[in-house]
């Protein structure tokens, strides 16, 4: 763990869970515990749980789950120091010196926070010399203002390989620090040059202010035409996106989404300061959950052509799943949102938006635009396809409208769409049934982690394994009697046996064996099940009893997979004849 425990415990008091968790998720008390809709995927009934008193989230749908430290990693898109300092800023803590390789880590990052930082105002101060005036009307003709180039802090890459490099190291910044960062590229034979040369620059800034990344862009048509930063140690492409650091103030009840940065800097001078771009890629789960904390209502507003259209297919599916209400622009001419407010100005976008399609509405049509709905076999075609789109809508009434619909396009009864979407949702049903058949389970209902990288290959044992956690977890004064009766090497599932191994190592040590501990240890699989593992409640009754059962049920798997043989004394008798002394000497 790279921070002192004494830190997190106070880390961890001051920023209690459930006070935490409800800044994202609206929760109600039911028992001991609070529940809500999960952050982290779409469902419509109450699934994510947070336990006030384990200081633990566990998502029964998902399987997401962990203590505070790892509930704002998933919630911000966070690395696990990043998330300490979030906290630590929320609670006015100062974050404590850590160890060396860690200090050093951080040290770095904030190395190349300050390099990005200093190679933007570099690339800004290129943009405006007065030799390079080419390069600033090729803002200027897009009717791009001085204030609004000045706020996305827009700048160019001169024509040069060097250029940047020296700029930097007369900074202070070495070669390696212009790598890490993404400033700069390796040839085959080992020579470093400026990644980006005559190309417009586009500063990716974090929701944090934090200069993380770049895009550049060509003024021709030569290729590729955008160029972005790669994956660093600051920058992800898939926790971030275009604009969020200014997106995140609007006011306004809807985010915009668009495909490129010229389209979301039009918008944003046009008065739509909602709108963001995903960096380079399709739009993903990571990104979604980002939009869907900020606003519940969004609009896409992808190009009109044929790739912009299947950008706009997919981002759909993926913005659903976050219970976003979603709509879709269709922006006549195959125009672009920027190239469209040249045209038509801001008052016929906004129009335009107070027009925009219900997803599902904008689906159909996109199927209806396949097929010559004056030919009856086309009509048969398409009524199929609509079916699998309508099956697909989880609320009844809003399915039978859009059947509704897709009957009056094809010019058939409602009641054959009906029957039509019957017979897909029949052959859904029977999918998900075989499915849920496969699922093994074993003979007392212990389910394989959500994960099947961490799949358990013997269910009996496991369960077993399982129970050994939970109650070492809740009663710690157990751990150093099970030690010595329950060898590491006798658990089956390796997830379960390097968290055994753990909480053997932190009570050697005298430390407190709960979640904390774990958070920022464990691989992100690795903590939604031990989550879901403490999540369960622990039987009443004689601890002490139970995990002699659990460890005999242990010790039998592996007598019969040949992993333990028969002859020899049982350590499981060691267990049992251990007695412990109260202060007055008698034994209890």
């Amino acid at each position: 763990m790279p921070f002192d425990r004494m830190f997190l415990d106070e880390l961890a008091a001051r920023n209690d869970i459930v006070e935490i968790v409800s800044q994202y998720v609206a929760l109600k008390k039911s028992g001991a515990n609070y529940f809500g809709l999960c952050p982290f995927h779409n469902e419509k009934t109450p699934s994510f749980s947070v336990s006030p008193d384990k200081q633990i989230f566990h998502c029964f749908g998902c399987g997401a789950g962990g203590g505070v430290i790892t509930f704002v990693m998933k919630a911000e898109g966070l690395e696990f120091p990043d998330a300490v300092r979030f906290l630590a800023a929320r609670a006015g803590m100062q974050v404590p010196e850590q160890g060396e390789a860690d200090r050093q880590a951080a040290q770095h990052r904030e190395r190349l926070y300050a390099l990005c930082r200093d190679a933007a105002r570099y690339f800004y101060s290129m943009l405006w010399l007065p030799e390079n005036s080419d390069v600033q009307q090729y803002f200027l003709k897009r009717g791009l203002r001085r204030r609004v180039m000045n706020q996305f802090g827009l700048g160019y890459a001169p024509d040069s390989f060097h250029a940047l490099m020296d700029a930097m190291a007369a900074k202070g910044y070495t070669r390696e620090e212009l790598l890490d960062a993404g400033l700069v590229s390796r040839s085959e034979k080992g020579h470093l040059y400026d990644r980006f040369r005559n190309r417009v620059m586009f500063p990716i800034i974090d929701v944090r202010g934090n200069v993380i990344a770049f895009g550049g862009r060509v003024m021709d048509d030569s290729k590729p035409k955008y160029l972005n930063s790669p994956e660093t140690p600051i920058f992800h492409k898939s926790r971030n996106l275009f604009a969020l650091n200014l997106a995140k103030k609007t006011r306004s009840e809807y985010f915009i989404l668009a495909e490129g940065y010229m389209d979301v800097i039009a918008l944003h001078q046009a008065g739509f300061d909602s709108a963001v771009a995903s960096l380079g890629t399709s739009l993903t789960e990571e990104q979604a959950r980002m939009i869907a904390r900020h606003t519940g209502q969004i609009v896409i507003s992808y190009d009109a052509d044929g790739a912009g259209q299947s950008a706009a297919q997919r981002a759909i599916d993926i913005l659903k799943k976050c219970d976003l209400q979603v709509r879709v622009l269709k922006i006549p001419g195959a125009k672009d949102p920027d190239e469209f407010i040249r045209e038509k100005g801001p008052d016929a976008f906004r129009a335009m938006i107070e027009r925009s399609e219900n997803h599902n509405a904008y689906r159909l049509e996109q199927i209806a635009a396949k097929y010559d709905l004056e030919d009856d076999e086309a009509r048969v075609l398409f009524l199929r396809d609509a079916a699998r789109m309508l099956a697909g809508i989880e609320s009844g009434v809003e399915r039978e409208i859009y059947a509704g619909r897709a009957a009056k396009m094809a010019g058939v009864t409602a009641e054959a769409v009906g029957n039509e979407v019957k017979r897909e949702l029949a052959i859904r049903f029977r999918k998900r049934k075989a499915q849920e058949r496969r699922e093994i389970r074993s003979p007392v209902g212990l389910a394989q982690p959500k994960d099947r990288s961490l799949a358990y290959t013997d269910m009996k044992s496991a369960k077993a394994e399982e129970n050994v956690l939970r109650l070492l977890f809740a009663d710690q004064k157990l751990v150093a009697e099970t030690e010595k009766s329950l060898p590491p090497d006798w658990f089956s599932a390796p997830v379960l046996r390097k968290i055994y191994e753990r909480v053997l190592a932190l009570d050697r040590e005298r430390q407190i064996v709960d979640i904390l501990a774990f958070e920022g240890w464990l691989e992100q699989n690795e903590m939604d099940l031990l989550s879901g593992i403490l999540e369960q409640a622990v039987p009443a009754g004689s601890h002490r009893q139970d995990m002699e059962e659990y460890i005999n049920t242990i010790r039998m798997q592996r007598v019969k997979d040949g992993s333990l043989r028969k002859e020899g004394e049982d350590p499981l008798l060691t267990f049992g004849r251990i007695k412990k002394q109260n202060a007055g000497g008698q034994t209890i």
